[in-house]
C-alpha cells in the first residue's frame, strides 16, 4: 500500500540575525520545519558559534554551518537522518561577496541551499556549477534566496529541471510591504510539494528583511 513521507521545508534569509534575533527565533519555532535553509547566517570570527546557538534556540541542529558554505547554512530537526553534508565554495568572480552553498542529504533527499549573487553573470556561473555538480535529477530540493524575480534567466534555468513549489506565491522581499518574490523552494519532478505559504505574521515582519517560505514536501513510498 502506498504511503507518503512528509518533510516540512523552510527557507529563510535571516540577515545575520541583525534585525531581531528573538523574532527570527519565534518564526522558526512556530513553523517547526524539519529542514531549514538559511541565507545570510551569522558570519565573522564567531559566526559559526552564533548560528549554532540559533539552531539550538529553535530546537534544531546545524549540519552545515560556516567554512565554505559562507552565505548559507542548513539546519535539521531532531529525528531526521543526515547521511551526507558538505559546504560548497563558489568562485568569487565579481570581487564582491564570497559565496557558497550548503548541501546535505536528509531522510534520503538532497537539499541544496543557495544565496545567489546580486551580479547577473556571477549568478549564472554559480548556478551552472551547482546544477552540473550538486543537483541530481531525482530526490533533490534547491531552496534559498535567488536574488532574482521570476521570469529571469535564473528561474528559467532552474525550472527547466525543477518544479517551483509556490508558482503563484506572494512576494518575499522586503519583509514589510514586499514587492519581489526572490526566495524559492524548487523540487525534482519525483517530489510533491504542498501547502506553500509565505509567512507574514508579526514576528516574520520583524525578524528579518525577508519573509520566510514554508512548504510540506512528500516523497511517495511503499509502506
Amino acid at each position: 500500500m502506498a504511503s507518503s513521507h512528509r518533510l516540512r521545508v523552510m527557507t529563510y534569509n535571516v540577515k545575520g540575525l541583525q534585525v531581531s534575533r528573538p523574532d527570527a527565533v519565534a518564526v522558526v519555532r512556530a513553523a517547526a520545519p524539519d529542514v531549514l535553509g538559511v541565507q545570510e547566517p551569522t558570519r565573522g570570527l564567531l559566526g559559526w558559534w552564533r548560528m549554532w546557538l540559533f539552531a539550538r534556540a529553535v530546537g534544531m541542529r546545524a549540519v552545515v554551518n560556516g567554512r565554505g558554505a559562507r552565505t548559507t547554512a542548513l539546519l535539521v530537526a531532531p529525528g531526521r537522518a543526515v547521511t551526507a553534508h558538505s559546504a560548497v565554495r563558489l568562485p568569487n568572480l565579481s570581487g564582491r561577496t564570497r559565496r557558497g552553498a550548503a548541501v546535505a542529504t536528509v531522510d534520503g533527499i538532497r537539499f541544496v541551499v543557495v544565496h545567489l549573487s546580486l551580479v547577473r553573470d556571477e549568478r549564472a556561473a554559480h548556478l551552472a556549477d551547482l546544477l552540473a555538480h550538486h543537483v541530481p535529477t531525482t530526490r533533490t530540493v534547491v531552496l534559498g534566496d535567488l536574488n532574482e524575480a521570476p521570469g529571469g534567466p535564473t528561474w528559467a534555468s532552474l525550472t527547466r529541471l525543477l518544479t517551483d513549489a509556490d508558482p503563484t506565491g506572494g512576494p518575499t522581499f522586503p519583509a514589510v510591504e514586499p514587492k519581489q518574490r526572490i526566495d524559492a523552494i524548487l523540487t525534482t519532478r519525483d517530489l510533491t510539494a504542498g501547502s506553500p505559504r509565505v509567512l507574514s505574521d508579526p514576528s516574520a515582519l520583524r525578524g528579518s528583511d525577508h519573509r520566510p517560505l514554508l512548504v510540506d514536501l512528500y516523497l511517495p513510498g511503499a509502506s
